[in-house]
């Protein structure tokens, strides 16, 4: 029996074991390992941070797999993979063997060694971190009730670090929801302060720069500051230092940098400067070794779209490998960008043509109910779906000013 791993449950190693399991292959064993027992759809964290249910951003894998039962779901973290033994090693010590290996690790954070980050700041990386971050918040708004001015705008002043699409969708999405958090907690909503720190000239800087213009002047509009050609440098407990001035606050998100995982350069794989492996035109990076979605060092990568053509391609292509086929090389096309800014309002690029507000909004909504069909049936999508409108807030306060 042959067994092909497949390494990560994000979205291309998903889509890569729904694309073995749908062609049936006989003798053949499809393992899925993941270090989390669900899927987490990164591109709607920033709502969890805000109040809306975790259960739109968090899916079982079993829930997902539970068509396919030739798929084998396993929990484990791996830390080492051996290609030229062509095995992989658990964190349980289980040691895992293979045929062919799909790497689908994706990205992970990276400080650039700036003293302090790693300790003092918030990122949204995960649903563990969007609720830790959420709980944060509500802390420094019960903090300043018996607080004194100076020590209340320390409190509730909010510094996001990165201009690109996570930057700016966190700070616009607070920059509503802080306000809503200050009555509910009797705080004074003049108090909050909210900056965007961005090191390049422009917001969002892979969109062209009428784009970036626009949500610049959205985002300034529903009143948060931001700072341009500014970089950090240091980070201590309630400040934060720029190369040129600096700024306290208690509550510093980072956004501004991302790498491919370090387990990739571990396992001998060829990378770029930015962690990523170089793959071929079948998105192999050696013999039985493949890497897709946000590790692999291709033109888009980066996005959810992306990593959804990779996992598919990947898995027609070893099908395809087993029956003696052949499938045309990988020619992933531009993926459509949707960023909002503020609830109602987002803006898109959609094969060179730019439209936003409200109807931008509605196409980021129809992106994520794509997102949601494209690894759950119709109804339980629909139900995931749904679960974006629900308001889902644990803190007492803010429960009691919702029944008033």
């Amino acid at each position: 029996m042959k067994t092909i791993v497949i390494v990560g449950g994000g979205f291309g190693g998903v889509a890569c074991a729904m694309a073995l399991a749908k062609k049936k292959l006989p003798d053949v064993r499809i393992r899925l390992i993941s270090s989390k027992t669900h899927f987490e759809y990164h591109g709607a964290l920033y709502r969890v941070i805000t109040g809306r249910s975790p259960l739109e951003v968090c899916i079982p894998l079993s829930e997902v797999f539970a068509p396919y039962d030739c798929v084998e779901l396993i929990h484990d973290t791996i830390v080492e993979i051996d290609c030229a033994d062509k095995t992989i090693t658990g964190q349980s010590a289980s040691v895992y063997q293979y045929d062919d290996v799909v790497l689908a690790l994706g990205s992970q954070v990276t400080y650039y060694d700036i003293p302090g980050l790693r300790d003092y700041t918030f990122t949204i990386s995960s649903i563990h971190d969007a609720l830790r971050l959420k709980r944060h918040l509500h802390q420094q708004f019960d903090t300043c009730v018996a607080a004194d001015r100076h020590d209340a705008a320390c409190a509730t002043h909010i510094v996001v670090v990165g201009g690109g699409a996570t930057g700016a969708e966190t700070a616009a999405e607070l920059s509503v929801y802080t306000k809503k958090l200050a009555r509910s907690h009797g705080v004074d909503p003049g108090l909050i302060t909210i900056d965007v720190i961005q090191a390049a000239d422009r917001l969002v800087p892979q969109m062209p720069p009428a784009m970036s213009e626009r949500i610049l002047q959205r985002i300034q509009s529903l009143g948060v500051h931001v700072f341009l050609n500014k970089r950090v440098v240091k980070k201590d407990i309630e400040r934060l230092y720029l190369d040129d001035m600096n700024v306290q606050a208690k509550t510093v998100i980072w956004a501004a940098g991302v790498q491919g995982n370090v387990l990739y350069k571990q396992a001998g794989l060829t990378v770029d400067v930015r962690g990523r492996v170089i793959v071929n035109e079948y998105l192999q990076a050696q013999d039985h070794v493949y890497v897709l979605g946000d590790g692999a060092a291709t033109q888009y990568s980066g996005m959810a779209q992306t990593a959804l053509y990779d996992g598919m391609f990947v898995g027609a292509f070893l099908a395809a490998q087993m029956r003696g086929k052949k499938v045309p090389s990988y020619d992933c096309t531009a993926p459509q960008y949707a960023i909002p800014v503020g609830p109602g309002w987002a803006a898109v690029l959609k094969n060179n043509i730019r439209y936003y507000g409200y109807h931008g909004w509605l196409h980021r909504r129809l992106l994520d109910w794509h997102v949601f069909r494209s690894v759950l049936p119709f109804f339980k999508a629909l139900r995931v779906f749904r679960h974006g409108k629900v308001l889902c807030e644990t803190c007492p306060m803010c429960c009691k000013a919702d029944k008033q």
